[in-house]
C-alpha cells in the first residue's frame, strides 16, 4: 500500500518530534520540510529527505497528502493554516483557548473552497484533554469539570520571565496543589479560585549587576501571567540552569466529579506525565494527519476539531482489527 506523504512546516522542538513520530508509523513517510530559514542551513535526521523555503511549498501540492503545521500559536498558526489549507490537508497545534471559535471560522472558510481538511487545535490541551473533558461532562451530567497541568515547565511563561530586564535565562513550572486535587479526588466538587488550582515556580539566572528583589517583584506583579498565583522566584547560576532544566516535561489532569442515581459518587479521571512536551504533542499532531488523509479520500472537506473525529480514524488498523483487538 501507498504511504501517507507528510510535509512539516517548522523545524523547532515541535517540527523534531513530528519528523520522530512519522518514523514510528510504517503507514506514513516524510516527504519534505519547509523553513522560513536559509535551507542550507537547516539539518535534519531523515535522509535523502529535502528542505525548502516555506513559500516554495504550494509547488508540492500534489506531492504531500497532509501538511502538519509546528509554528507558534500566538503569530504563525493564525496565519499559516488559512494560507496553507489552500493548497493542503493540515494539521496545527493552536492553543490560544479563547480564540479558537474565530479561528475555526478562519479556516473553515478557506478549507471549504479548497476541498481541503484541516483539523485545528491537536495535541493534548486543547486535544486529548478537551475530549476527556466532553465524555465527562456527557457521562456525567450533573458534576463538575477540573483541569489540572503540571508538573510542567510553561514554555510561554519561561518567555515572559526571560523577557525581563535584567534576566539572563529563566524557566517556569506550573504545579498542581495537591491539596485541591484531592479535594477533587475525593468527590467534594470544590470551587476553586485560580490560585488555589496552581502554583507557579521560577528559576532565574540573573545577568550581571542585576537586582534580585526588582526582578522578583516584576515576575510576581507581572498581570495575566503571575499576579493571581503564589509563585516562588529562585535564582541558580548558569551551570546549574544547563543541569537542571533543559528538559521539558509536563503533564496534568482532567477530572470530572459528578453524580449518578440519587447520590452515588462518581469520579472519572485522564491523565498525562509527559517527559517532553514537544515530542507528545507531536505523536498525537501524527495520528491525527492519518485521519485527515482518511477523511479527504472520503471526500469530506473544511474544518474540524477533535470533537468531529472518530477514534478510529486516527489508527493505521482496520475496523476489523480494531473491533477485535481492543473492543
Amino acid at each position: 500500500m501507498s504511504k501517507i506523504r507528510i510535509g512539516i512546516v517548522g523545524y523547532g522542538n515541535l517540527g523534531r518530534g513530528v519528523e520522530a513520530a512519522i518514523g514510528q508509523n510504517a503507514d506514513m513517510e516524510l516527504v519534505a520540510v519547509f523553513t522560513r530559514r536559509d535551507p542550507a542551513t537547516v539539518s535534519i535526521q531523515s535522509r535523502n529527505v529535502p528542505v525548502y523555503l516555506v513559500e516554495d511549498a504550494p509547488n508540492y501540492k500534489e506531492q504531500i497528502d497532509v501538511m502538519i503545521l509546528c509554528g507558534g500559536s500566538a503569530k504563525d498558526l493564525p496565519e499559516q493554516v488559512p494560507h496553507f489549507a489552500q493548497w493542503f490537508n493540515t494539521i496545527d497545534s493552536y492553543d490560544t483557548h479563547a480564540k479558537i471559535p474565530e479561528f475555526f471560522d478562519a479556516v473553515e472558510a478557506v478549507a471549504q473552497k479548497s476541498d481541503t481538511v484541516s483539523i485545528i487545535s491537536v495535541g493534548w490541551d486543547p486535544g486529548l484533554f478537551s475530549l476527556n473533558r466532553l465524555l465527562g461532562e456527557t457521562v456525567l451530567p450533573e458534576g463538575n469539570t477540573y483541569t489540572f497541568w503540571g508538573d510542567g515547565l510553561s514554555q510561554g511563561h519561561s518567555d515572559a520571565v526571560r523577557r525581563i530586564e535584567g534576566v539572563k535565562n529563566a524557566v517556569q513550572y506550573t504545579l498542581p496543589i495537591k491539596e485541591a486535587v484531592n479535594r477533587v479526588r475525593n468527590g467534594e466538587n470544590p470551587e476553586l479560585t485560580t490560585r488555589e488550582k496552581h502554583a507557579r515556580e521560577c528559576f532565574v539566572v540573573l545577568a550581571e549587576g542585576a537586582d534580585a528583589a526588582t526582578i522578583e517583584k516584576e515576575i510576581k506583579e507581572m498581570p495575566n501571567y503571575f499576579a493571581d498565583y503564589d509563585t516562588t522566584v529562585n535564582y541558580i547560576t548558569e551551570a546549574e540552569f544547563k543541569e537542571n532544566h533543559q528538559g521539558m516535561p509536563h503533564g496534568g489532569f482532567v477530572i470530572r466529579s459528578g453524580q449518578s442515581g440519587e447520590s452515588d459518587k462518581q469520579i472519572m479521571e485522564f491523565s498525562l506525565t509527559l517527559e517532553s512536551n514537544p515530542m507528545f504533542t507531536s505523536s498525537v499532531l501524527v495520528a491525527y494527519a492519518r485521519a485527515a488523509y482518511k477523511l479527504h479520500a472520503k471526500g469530506d472537506k473544511g474544518a474540524k476539531t477533535v470533537f468531529d473525529i472518530p477514534y478510529g480514524l486516527l489508527s493505521p488498523k482496520s475496523p476489523a482489527d480494531l473491533r477485535k483487538e481492543l473492543l
